[in-house]
């Protein structure tokens, strides 16, 4: 057996992509948590493997030509392991590049949206002071909803989100769209999200990624010590 693939994680949505794709993927791995509200990203050590200090990265010390490599990217990385096991990444050029497509949709659309929503309904009005503002909750939570909707159309002629095979596009969505809830995402008006959202919850490597130190993760609260870590200037 190779030697493992270190995962660098903490159990949000970005981490959730790595966990769910190694276990899908059926790779070894160890994990080394990094802790986003204790500073952890910010350690010399995991910046010389993140310099954008954000998880999460890996290490893989069978890398390309059989060389060590370190990866940052929740995209990046997925493409990496796809290509290294040579599966979730379709079968033909026309199937790849439609994962690729998707992917890149949730890295530069449905992320960072869902992110700010998330930001400016759950944690904003819980910081000292409290930022309640009611044009940025209703700017994001209108813009995941419209995105929401470019999913669903997708899912209603497609099992999946690139086509009819599972992929890392899936896996790279699906933690986010799982958190519908928090987005204030009225569920009932994308039907084929709804259908895909389950299957996706049903699979033995999503439940196992999900599962990746979940005691860990936390609702929000008010934590000025925290808040400043997560939501400061550096």
């Amino acid at each position: 057996m190779s030697d493992p693939i270190h995962l660098y994680f903490w159990p949000t949505p970005n981490g959730w992509k790595i966990s769910i794709a190694l276990e899908e993927m059926g790779l070894p791995y160890v994990t080394t948590l990094v802790d986003i509200s204790a500073g952890d990203q910010f350690k010399p050590e995991f910046l010389e493997i993140s310099p954008n200090n954000r998880m999460p990265a890996i290490t893989d010390p069978n890398g390309p030509e059989g060389a060590p490599v370190s990866l940052f990217e929740s995209g990046a990385i997925l493409q990496y392991l796809a290509r290294k096991t040579g599966r979730f990444y379709g079968s033909t050029a026309r199937e790849s590049l439609s994962v690729d497509q998707w992917l890149m949709w949730q890295m530069g659309g449905l992320g960072p949206m869902a992110g700010q929503a998330h930001h400016f309904l759950k944690y904003a009005p819980l910081m000292d002071p409290p930022n309640d503002l009611p044009y940025a909750k209703d700017r994001y939570r209108s813009e995941v909803a419209r995105l929401y909707g470019v999913l669903d159309r997708q899912l209603a002629d497609h099992a999946f989100v690139a086509g009819d095979f599972y992929s890392i596009a899936d896996m790279a969505i699906w933690g986010w769209a799982s958190l519908w809830e928090g987005q204030q995402h009225d569920l009932s008006t994308t039907p084929n999200m709804a259908r895909w959202l389950e299957d996706l919850s049903a699979r033995p490597g999503v439940i196992a990624g999900r599962a990746l130190a979940a005691e860990k993760r936390m609702a929000p609260k008010q934590d000025k010590a925290a808040q400043e870590v997560l939501f400061g200037k550096r």
